[in-house]
């Protein structure tokens, strides 16, 4: 069997295996609910096949779930128009789904290749030597991709089922909703559709950074300016942010936006580590060749073996399991991209300074 019969044998047999779950768990849950179950035909196929083949069992998922179980059933028409929103979420997620996987595999490819090729010209020692750092990036790999799948399944579907379950309950004709309750479910569904956004802003911006693509615009700014619009960015927390700046504000060439989002993630990371009554600090200072911004928080803290894990991709370290464990890592990547450092400080028990430093301009050289 060749490999295109292959995979379109896969592809047939994922979405009717999905499908045939959906029917015999409609009695029991909402059919709109249990749409997200397509992410898992369309998982296998993409890391086996790649993006095309992701693709095109994500359409065909999309297809068969409007196909059987939304009305007109049988048909490729939608009589409800709100149906369209959680149809467009699903196949919104497994495009991004599709990309992941099959750039995962891409890489592993490549890493094969290159290794077999370096295997050709080195001897016995050399060979064994690069084995050894095979072994230990495929291990690396594996815990990757596990901690990917897992994104996929706790950090994506958890949005997705509260939007799924809002819009079936909204569009359902025979359940009666006053103007509180219709009000709430619109509520959940923002608020479920804003987290999934983000989610999947993330994992792009990641993407973006590893791929070596997120290229900074570099502009000068006042340091004091972006940590005051990082902190409007928050919303009704940056209440809880006291900030101290300098009399003479520190002014850095970086791209604004990047380093606005690193200070998101951070003041993020250090709100949902402190006690809700205790507050987060900022504090702007400048050296002879750097600026620097700490963000103080209140929490337990980070143990000193995992100063540096908690900026690796994925890592949910012992300050909590919230989350996909992406902020951190996107923060350094967005500030080692504009020529900074970013560390964290801290003290079991007494909480975490993560200080950001990017170079200084000099008043003199301002322009």
């Amino acid at each position: 069997m060749n490999g295109r019969l292959q995979a379109l044998l896969l592809c047939g047999v994922a979405v009717a295996a999905v499908t045939g779950a959906i029917f015999g768990l409609r009695a029991y849950v909402p059919v709109l609910s249990l749409g997200v179950l397509y992410v898992l035909a369309v998982l296998p196929v993409a890391a086996g096949y790649g993006l095309a083949w992701g693709v095109a069992v994500s359409v065909a998922s999309m297809l068969a779930f409007n196909y059987f179980f939304l009305p007109p059933v049988h048909t490729l028409t939608l009589a409800d128009s709100k149906n369209w929103f959680a149809l467009a979420v699903f196949v919104a997620t497994a495009a991004v789904v599709s990309e992941l996987a099959a750039r995962s595999r891409r890489r592993a490819q490549e890493a094969a290749a290159h290794a077999r090729a370096a295997t050709a010209l080195l001897d016995e020692r050399e060979r064994l030597a690069r084995e050894a750092l095979e072994a230990e990036a495929l291990r690396r790999a594996d815990v990757i991709k596990t901690a990917l799948l897992r994104a996929v399944s706790h950090d994506l579907r958890t949005p997705l089922m509260a939007i799924s379950t809002g819009a079936s309950a909204l569009a359902r004709g025979d359940l009666a909703i006053d103007d509180a309750g219709r009000a709430e479910l619109l509520e959940t569904i923002v608020a479920a559709s804003e987290r999934l956004d983000h989610l999947v802003g993330n994992l792009l911006d990641l993407s973006r950074l590893q791929a070596g693509a997120a290229q900074p615009e570099p502009e000068l700014h006042e340091l004091d300016d972006l940590v005051v619009g990082a902190i409007d960015e928050l919303g009704p927390d940056g209440r809880r942010v006291e900030v101290r700046l300098p009399d003479e504000a520190p002014t850095v060439r970086a791209d604004g936006h990047q380093i606005q989002r690193v200070l998101v993630n951070l003041l993020e990371n250090a709100l949902k580590f402190s006690p809700p009554d205790e507050p987060v600090r900022v504090q702007v200072s400048v050296t002879p060749s750097e600026a620097l911004v700490r963000v103080i928080d209140r929490g337990p803290g980070v143990p000193p073996d995992e100063r540096e894990l908690v900026f690796e991709p994925f890592h949910r370290h012992g300050r909590g399991t919230a989350g996909a464990g992406l902020g951190l890592a996107i923060a350094r990547g967005f500030a080692e991209a504009n020529g900074g450092r970013l560390w964290v400080e801290s003290r079991l028990g007494q909480g975490a300074t993560f200080v950001l430093a990017l170079p200084v301009v000099r008043t003199a050289v301002r322009v």
